[in-house]
């Protein structure tokens, strides 16, 4: 009978069974990228190829590398970008007060009634995102509730004045394409928020309050800086759909609130000026992602985004 010393060595693995062995991990992700690849990168490089192109539709579209199309396209629809920006950071920013109280409660407070809360901010998502548009533009019609709330309180005026509505009335107006943005992007806000609230060890409020702190010290020097990653992952996917969306200002607002959003629709559907739409596509999509990654460094959480 053969005995087994501590000195014997199992076998080494063969160099092909070695590289399979190390071939696996790129296996378990080549499905992932070539999803990517279809219906990723190659739509892009497509537009890309588009945004150059020069001609019409009667005659077709060539690849004459005319960047022009670019500035021109900038120079003449940039105030629908800067509405777009502006109506994307306002919903983003109300987003922000609204779902982190909410966020919170739920982490906190709850209790037993924290799943039906979850339940009740992700109920909207099982209505189609048109139909949920469409109800806020009976919401905010001239005989709606809002607008008679707003007239019996008498800050028409004020709104009025400030020209986030106008006439009186709220529909096809700032406020309207602002209030639809809100509500349509608010659970991706609040579901991060609790995401990363709830993970805050409540031993560490404990202390807090141990050494005295008082609640408001302990929300600024305790919760706030922990739920970080949760307030910027829920920026980001508020303010990128946010600004390029286009239902809302489509339904709710009037062709002065028009975004770039409609722009580009307009362009592909019904201009059918295929090189200026995929030019905007594409400075949307630089500006969008300058202004994410300067807005990650100064947050300073680039390793948890």
């Amino acid at each position: 009978m053969s005995t087994f010393t501590a000195t014997d060595q199992p076998p080494a693995p063969t160099a092909p069974a070695a590289r399979r062995k190390r071939r696996v991990p790129y296996w378990l992700l080549l499905p992932g990228i070539l999803w990517l690849l279809v219906f990723f990168a190659a739509p892009l490089v497509y537009q890309a190829s588009t945004s150059v192109q020069t001609g019409s539709l009667e005659d077709g579209f060539r690849v004459t590398w005319h960047f022009a199309t670019y500035w021109d396209a900038l120079s003449e629809y940039y105030p629908q970008f800067l509405r777009s920006v502006a109506y994307g950071a306002t919903a983003t920013a109300l987003c922000l007060v609204l779902g982190y109280p909410l966020a919170y409660l739920i982490a906190f407070r709850a209790g037993r009634w924290r799943n039906l809360l979850m339940v009740l901010v992700i109920a909207p998502f099982f209505t189609s995102f048109l139909i949920r548009t469409l109800a806020w533009k009976t919401i905010l019609s001239d005989g709606g509730p809002v607008v008679s709330t707003l007239g019996s309180l008498h800050i028409l005026g004020l709104t009025d004045a400030l020209g986030v509505t106008e006439g009186h009335r709220v529909l096809a107006t700032p406020l309207s394409v602002v209030c639809g943005l809100t509500y349509n992007f608010l659970p991706f806000m609040i579901l991060p928020l609790y995401t990363s609230l709830e993970r805050i060890d409540g031993r560490l409020h404990e202390a807090a309050r141990d050494l005295y702190a008082r609640p408001l010290t302990v929300f600024r020097k305790v919760t706030f800086p922990l739920s970080m990653p949760g307030v910027v992952a829920g920026t980001l996917l508020t303010f990128i759909p946010a600004t390029g969306d286009y239902i809302n200002a489509e339904l709710l607002g009037s062709t002065d609130q028009k975004m770039i959003g409609n722009v580009i629709q307009s362009q592909f559907l019904r201009v059918l000026d295929y090189p200026t739409a995929a030019a905007l596509s594409f400075i949307l999509m630089a500006a969008i992602l300058v202004m994410v990654t300067v807005y990650i460094r100064k947050s300073g959480t680039e390793d948890v985004v």
